[in-house]
């Protein structure tokens, strides 16, 4: 089974994910950044951050930001190679993580 055909926890149906970082766990090694540039960057803090419209950081606690199908490979890959384990993929509509560390 491909990564889009799991997106929404064993469909295909496209089913809308969202992408979080927890700062507090972040080790800024920037692999995210590296996978999906698109959709993760490094603040002058050192710590990785997700992007929304018009690549502008979003550095709330908890910001989150849509996953693009074309990048839900390379996002999921990001999570599964984050060294700080930080990185939180969900679904939209019901918040439950499908990939990161608190997946089921």
């Amino acid at each position: 089974m491909t990564v889009q055909q799991e997106a929404g926890s064993g469909t295909d149906t496209g089913v809308p994910l969202e992408v979080w970082i927890d700062q507090d766990l972040c080790t800024g090694d920037g692999i995210c950044a590296q996978y999906a540039p698109e959709v993760f960057e490094l603040d002058i803090d050192g710590l990785a951050y997700v992007k929304g419209a018009g690549d502008e950081l979003l550095q709330a606690p908890g910001a989150s930001t849509p996953v693009p199908l074309p990048l839900l490979t390379d996002v999921v890959a990001s999570a599964e190679e984050c060294p700080g384990d930080c990185i939180h993929v969900r679904r939209v509509s019901d918040r439950v993580e499908v990939y990161g560390p608190d997946a089921e």
